[in-house]
């Protein structure tokens, strides 16, 4: 399975790595980003700081609990800039249709769109 195949599902399970090489698995919503899969989440969240100090993740399909659906793909993470954040937001409107565009509006509404991160990850 590849990163392009994982971002067709609804779910996948990102798992970022903490200083002291311990995984932490997160289930989030996945979203298509050419070759690799792009994930929404908030700034101040650990995964990003993670991400920050270690690209290397592993990434695989699961459900909305985090329970895994298939095999991991190994990947490198990057936080994506703001014109990449702003194309993410319609991909997310476009997938997760009533929630996912509900996110959007929030994220444009809160006149802090720094407040939205965008981690995209491309295959190792």
């Amino acid at each position: 399975m590849s990163l392009q195949e994982i971002g067709s599902a609804k779910y996948a399970s990102l798992t970022t790595f903490r200083k002291d090489g311990r995984g932490v698995a997160t289930p989030l919503w996945v979203l298509p980003a050419g070759s690799g899969v792009a994930f929404w989440t908030t700034t101040d969240s650990w995964k990003v700081k993670r991400v920050r100090n270690n690209p290397h993740v592993t990434v695989a399909p699961c459900d909305f609990r985090g329970n895994l659906q298939g095999p991991t793909v190994e990947g490198r993470a990057r936080i994506a800039d703001d014109a990449e954040r702003d194309h993410f937001a319609k991909v997310l409107g476009r997938k997760y249709w009533l929630t996912g565009r509900f996110g959007v509006i929030r994220y444009r509404l809160s006149r802090r769109p720094a407040r939205i991160t965008v981690i995209v990850v491309d295959p190792a």
